[in-house]
């Protein structure tokens, strides 16, 4: 009776443990916070306006204390991201699968076998360095300017 009331009392806290880890994330990820433009802080706004004049149905988001502004241009689909002083740190335009380097699908290809590039983009920083992303399997996959893989 004895070894039955341990092993019952071992298994109701193995799944106890088991319930309290699963319904808890190991690693904490903050979601990026959607914005009104009312909630905007000017500085932010006036970049957007003086890179692209017309700009119209920008969707903003807050993450990591800086603004992405998300809108079309001229047919492309662009998110800048831009400190809450009005600085630019970067502009993400998406393109093409076939637009990226033929390394970079190479890489995938080998390393990522069997899975397809969701996504595509350009990214270039204030400084004017370029790199591209590639959304394969969830992830964000990094390359450099010659299509060498970064992270």
């Amino acid at each position: 009776m004895k070894t039955t009331l341990m092993s019952a009392l071992v298994i109701f806290a193995m799944v106890h443990y088991a319930s309290v880890a699963f319904t808890f994330p190991i690693v904490s990820t903050k979601p990026a916070l959607t914005l009104s433009t009312i909630d905007v802080p000017a500085a932010v706004k006036a970049t957007v306006a003086k890179l692209y004049p017309g700009a119209k149905g920008v969707k903003w988001e807050k993450e990591d204390g800086n603004y992405e502004a998300g809108f079309t241009h001229n047919g492309k689909e662009l998110s800048l991201v831009i400190d809450a002083t009005g600085n630019l740190i970067e502009t993400e335009t998406t393109i093409a699968v076939s637009a990226l380097p033929a390394s970079v699908r190479a890489y995938v290809a080998k390393h990522h076998a069997g899975k397809k590039i969701k996504e595509a983009a350009e990214i270039v920083d204030a400084k004017g360095k370029k790199t591209y992303e590639a959304e394969v399997g969830g992830k964000d996959l990094i390359f450099d300017e010659k299509g060498r893989f970064i992270k």
